[in-house]
């Protein structure tokens, strides 16, 4: 067989291609992996870390001005409108009784409305992490479609906050037949919040109104 013999231009080139190859597979064995990408994980990490600093540091630096405003809203909710004018859940149970007898004779346009009952519900325990009490009243009426819904919308939309939870309407078949009473039967629950004692820090957001629902309504 007749050997292919290069040129000695050829053999040079040769040469130095295979020189760069040796010198590229000994830098990726010997010095990359073992020394260069080490180093460069590393300074990425320091990167990331002077990034999570800075923003610390930011957030460090705006804390003074964080406490003076939640302090203002927390001194804006106190003075809320949004709260019960009562100073303790038992005397707002009793103002909230009141509300809805005054709601249900003011709508009294287009039908007939009633209370028919109306009692103070046992007042949950105190909660230390929640500035705020809540009241809450059983009510009964006997209404018309009409003056209910007005009832209903004028006490959620109104303030103080006022919640309507576990609403049950139902057709009464007795009043239906006689044809002059109310033939509908209502009971839910109505439900308030006190305004945090004197002198309590207050983080939390005032209750958001919620729109009363077929079956329950929302509270905070």
């Amino acid at each position: 067989m007749r050997q292919l013999e290069l040129k000695p231009r050829d053999s040079r080139i040769a040469a130095v291609l295979l020189l760069v190859l040796a010198l590229v597979l000994v830098y990726f064995l010997l010095i990359h992996w073992w020394f260069v990408a080490p180093l460069r994980a590393v300074d990425a990490q320091m990167g990331d870390l002077r990034d999570t600093q800075s923003r610390y540091a930011a957030a460090i630096a705006e804390k003074p001005a964080l406490e003076k405003r939640i302090a203002e809203l927390g001194a804006g909710q106190a003075a809320s409108a949004a709260f019960l004018p009562e100073s303790d859940p038992n005397a707002a149970s009793a103002g909230l009784m009141q509300r809805v007898v005054d709601a249900v004779g003011a709508h009294t346009a287009g039908g007939a409305c009633e209370v028919t009952q109306k009692m103070p519900l046992p007042n949950p325990p105190d909660d230390d992490a929640s500035p705020y009490r809540k009241a809450a009243v059983s009510i009964s009426l006997r209404c018309d479609m009409e003056p209910l819904v007005a009832v209903l919308n004028a006490l959620e939309q109104g303030t103080p906050y006022l919640f309507v939870d576990d609403l049950s309407i139902y057709r009464n078949p007795v009043a239906a037949q006689q044809g002059n009473q109310p033939v509908l039967e209502i009971q839910f629950t109505l439900s308030g919040y006190v305004r945090p004692s004197h002198g309590q820090a207050v983080a939390a957001p005032v209750p958001a109104d919620d729109t009363v629902g077929a079956d329950s309504g929302e509270e905070p």
